[in-house]
């Protein structure tokens, strides 16, 4: 069968663009057609960026060309987002955490190099020291905060704070804290956007009572995501400290993470790597110790990024297992593994004194536009 082009815009003019109040024509969504004996391409250029709302208007364009027109005819429609733009949301306008006086993001490049370990005992080393410490488990598809400080069934509790409603954050060893974990079902998998995910560290942010801190410890998701654009955007970090074990393929992946926090819309300090997991010493042979996963990763990687190597902390059994009964290891007293993560903490703060110093306060960023993508 024939026909033109002139025929196909016909029947475009009978379906209204989602969210434009005009036709397909009328609102200049279709930006092409293309004729092609039996075959026709559309392409069309739409506001409304969800996927919903691009496979309807694919089905609508095929099912009026076939209706109208014939049934026999191939149809590709190919469905773009335009650009839009974003304002600043409420998160990045003129807000801040009153009270709290330095804002460290702990980071890995990848899972499973004990982020949230090292986040816990920097946070009870600190606490020792005398600071007044807070923790915001930002990991929201795999908070463990909770847990590790024991207070897994634990809910906040709204209070009043100068006529508003606020959430009170969850206390032990004199650490404040607040997590998805406490929100969630522990049997239920988060199933969330990223939209989700802000709104809900949003008001863990913003909507909690956390008082006067010293330090306001971030325990970031592995990777360099969503969740991380969404905290820098959201407050003022004033600098980040990367976790990483000794293995090549971590250190590349902590490298990806420096290089996120240094990148110039970013800007945030890092105060310097960890060396989690740095070598095994069996309990039978204490003075032993066995590179695993090898040696001096970190060490090398922080010379050769222009950063600062915090410490190592060994791989030993009872700092899983200390975590896994809500009892961070360096809370024990005199032990070799606290001494590992106070000499962690000390380095941090030497750096962060350093950063202080010579440097600005951090800006929170700033992204006002973001482009579409297009969906066939």
């Amino acid at each position: 069968m024939s026909f033109k082009k002139q025929e196909i815009y016909g029947a475009l003019e009978k379906i209204s663009a989602p969210g434009e109040g005009k036709n397909l024509v009328e609102s200049n969504s279709v930006t092409n057609v293309v004729v092609f004996g039996n075959e026709v391409l559309v392409d069309v250029t739409i506001g409304n960026p969800t996927l919903q709302a691009k496979k309807k208007i694919e089905v609508e364009i095929m099912k009026i060309i076939h209706d109208e027109i014939g049934q026999k005819i191939d149809v590709k429609v190919n469905v773009k987002t335009k650009a839009i733009e974003v304002k600043p949301t409420s998160i990045v306008e003129d807000k801040s955490i009153p009270g709290i006086k330095n804002i460290i993001a702990i980071a890995s490049g990848k899972g499973g190099v004990g982020k949230s370990t090292i986040t816990a005992n920097i946070a009870v080393s600190l606490s020792k020291m005398g600071f007044k410490v807070g923790v915001l488990d930002a990991d929201v598809y795999g908070p463990s905060m909770p847990i590790m400080f024991d207070v897994a069934k634990e809910r906040p509790l709204s209070v009043n704070i100068d006529g508003k409603s606020k959430m009170q954050p969850i206390e032990n060893y004199g650490i404040k804290m607040l997590s998805l974990g406490f929100f969630t079902d522990p049997n239920q998998a988060v199933i969330w956007r990223g939209a989700m995910a802000t709104k809900a560290l949003n008001q863990m942010i913003f909507d909690a009572h956390w008082g006067e801190l010293d330090f306001l410890l971030i325990d970031l998701p592995p990777g360099t995501g969503d969740i991380h654009l969404t905290m820098v955007q959201a407050v003022p970090i004033t600098g980040a400290v990367i976790v990483s074990t000794p293995q090549n393929i971590a250190l590349a992946d902590a490298k990806r993470g420096v290089a996120m926090f240094k990148q110039e819309n970013i800007n945030v300090p890092v105060l310097g790597i960890v060396e989690n997991m740095s070598y095994f010493t069996p309990e039978e042979l204490p003075e032993n110790k066995y590179y695993i996963f090898g040696k001096d990763g970190a060490k090398h990687l922080a010379k050769d990024i222009g950063t600062t190597l915090l410490g190592e902390i060994p791989l030993v059994q009872s700092i899983r297992e200390a975590g896994d009964v809500g009892h961070p290891v360096a809370l024990q007293e005199d032990s070799p593994l606290e001494e590992a993560f106070r000499e962690v903490t000390k380095n941090m703060l030497t750096e962060l004194v350093k950063r202080n110093e010579n440097l600005p306060p951090t800006e929170i960023v700033r992204i006002t536009t973001m482009s579409g993508c297009g969906t066939k």
